[in-house]
């Protein structure tokens, strides 16, 4: 269905598209980054989970909640360990990805000079 304005002419609303695409505010973290960030938040969540019904088995008094409580703290050095992932992993992909090497303009006089006159 198309709008028309009160003369007939198509109306500026007839054109438009139903939403305005917007550049991101940020970039998509790179896939590794992504992939161990996915894998700590499923880690931490099964962790809580885990801890949650740990605590309950604790107060019902169930035989389970000894059990669970070593579970527990395995989860919870699992998750310390999926968390540092995460941050070692983005640290690494910085180094390797994240600085272009390219000479500023400044740097560009000094440099030739630096290989013209050797030491």
């Amino acid at each position: 269905m198309r709008m028309y304005e009160e003369d007939g002419s198509p109306s500026e609303a007839a054109g438009r598209g139903l939403w305005v695409e917007e550049p991101a505010r940020r970039y998509r973290m790179p896939d590794p980054v992504r992939a161990s960030a996915v894998r700590a938040v499923l880690v931490v969540a099964v962790t809580l989970t885990e801890a949650t019904i740990t605590f309950f088995l604790a107060v019902t008094g169930s035989w389970l909640a000894f059990p669970m409580t070593l579970g527990g703290i395995a989860g919870t050095v699992l998750a310390t360990w999926a968390v540092l992932d995460v941050l070692i992993t983005r640290q690494m992909w910085n180094q390797r990805y994240g600085v272009l090497s390219e000479p500023s303009s400044v740097a560009g006089p000094e440099r030739a000079r630096a290989v013209a006159r050797p030491r």
